[in-house]
């Protein structure tokens, strides 16, 4: 019988409560062993009666769970930043393997958990932090372990995605979309961290970390939010470009230089990640050997998340059973390796540009020009036709150009008499 103690019972960890009752022969019969809930820990009384065991399981001490010696596996289910490191680092330290859905604490402690788990000879487990029951940690661990991974591009967020989602199918701005999320429960009453993008960072940096053996911290990332977009935008390139607006994670390895970036991106309508909606995630590997790979699916909610954590806690569970637990890094974690990282200024792109601009001949010529200087070619233009209106807006995609002559040239256009209010500039993906 292998017992865990679970800190947090919150929707998640009731799921993971309910999954593991439910499953208890259908888990025997795969791994040999039975699965013992030792310990449910939560300062909210009313959440540890909702769990619906006996009282001697229940506590909201946090000791008599890590000290328990008779505990195999801490499911760490709180959330947030150092409480939870601290709850991880101390139950290492008492020999405990680790489960854990908490993408903030992995991103930001990545080299103290992990260099202390390869110390100890214990196991940290993850699966659910990335991409809620999508089986993406796993699959990137074991089943592309011979690939170089080239590229990894995810929609990560499902609060972000239920928003552009809205914006994009019943032409909301962002204020409505987002109240709509809020009210339907795919945002939260402060969703900051969804909406600036730091929470899709944070999943991109454990992806990252996991491709590319070793730490790609938080820090790392250039990020951009989704607050600021106009729904004039998405309109007019899906009318006039046939693109699809999406915020997305993006890390790429070209010739060992890594890039990493969390931004709303414009990509094709026919490209897989375009029919992705609403609360849903997905992500696109391309492997040297495996070629295109993607994982769909639900990447919030109690259900989806707790079937990550659950999965987790069977294969540890076994590991343990059969005594290989912890014989083995479940990360290939190389701290001699150094990540040579490329700045957002020489990462390349094709990208969409809308000037608001003073409406007289000459202008289209002059903001061209200026692209053309910092070596920036023009692949389409579309122009309102000629009105009594004080401004008019004009859309440009270009080719290929490196991200700093984009802001080269945008800073100097902007600071042009005839430009009425700062140009918009959003990134394409390539097919």
């Amino acid at each position: 019988m292998i017992n865990i103690g679970i800190i947090g019972c919150g929707t998640v960890g009731l799921n993971v409560i309910k999954i593991l009752q439910k499953q208890r022969n259908n888990i025997i019969n795969k791994i040999g062993c039975n699965i013992n809930i030792k310990w449910v820990c939560d300062k909210d009384s009313s959440r540890l009666r909702a769990a619906n065991l006996p009282k001697e399981k229940l506590t909201d001490d946090l000791k008599k769970v890590i000290l328990d010696p008779e505990v195999d596996i801490i499911i760490e289910l709180i959330g947030g930043t150092d409480t939870s490191k601290n709850i991880i680092i101390d139950a290492l330290n008492h020999n405990k393997h680790i489960v854990t859905a908490n993408k903030a604490v992995l991103s930001k402690y990545w080299d103290k958990i992990f260099s202390l788990a390869l110390q100890k000879k214990l196991s940290v487990y993850f699966e659910a932090s990335v991409g809620a029951g999508i089986p993406v940690i796993q699959s990137l661990n074991e089943g592309l372990v011979t690939n170089r991974i080239q590229s990894i591009i995810g929609i990560l967020n499902g609060t972000t995605n239920f928003i552009l989602t809205k914006m994009t199918d019943e032409n909301m701005n962002f204020n409505q979309a987002l109240k709509l999320a809020q009210k339907s429960g795919f945002a939260e009453a402060n969703p900051a961290l969804d909406i600036n993008g730091s929470d899709t960072a944070h999943k991109l940096s454990i992806l990252a970390s996991i491709a590319y053996s070793n730490h790609l911290p938080f820090e790392n990332i250039y990020r951009e939010g989704i607050s600021n977009i106009n729904p004039i935008d998405i309109k007019y390139a899906k009318k006039e470009f046939g693109y699809v607006l999406k915020l997305l994670a993006i890390v790429k390895n070209d010739n060992n230089e890594i890039s990493a970036s969390v931004y709303p991106t414009f990509i094709s309508d026919e490209h897989p990640l375009a029919t992705v909606e609403n609360e849903y995630n997905a992500i696109y590997i391309h492997g040297d050997s495996a070629g295109d790979i993607m994982f769909y699916g639900k990447g919030a909610g109690g259900p989806a998340a707790a079937s990550g954590v659950t999965s987790d806690i069977v294969c540890l569970a076994r590991n343990i059973f059969y005594r290989t637990a912890g014989k083995f890094s479940y990360v290939s974690y190389n701290t001699k390796l150094n990540l040579n990282m490329k700045p957002i200024e020489k990462t390349e792109s094709k990208y969409y540009l809308r000037f608001t601009t003073v409406d007289k001949q000459g202008v289209l010529a002059k903001i061209s020009g200026i692209l053309s200087e910092n070596s920036v070619s023009i692949s389409a233009c579309f122009q309102e036709q000629r009105h009594k209106k004080q401004s008019v807006p004009i859309f440009i995609l270009t080719h290929k150009a490196k991200e700093g002559n984009i802001r080269k040239a945008l800073k100097t256009i902007d600071s042009l008499s005839i430009i009425k209010s700062k140009t918009v500039m959003l990134r394409i993906l390539e097919s």
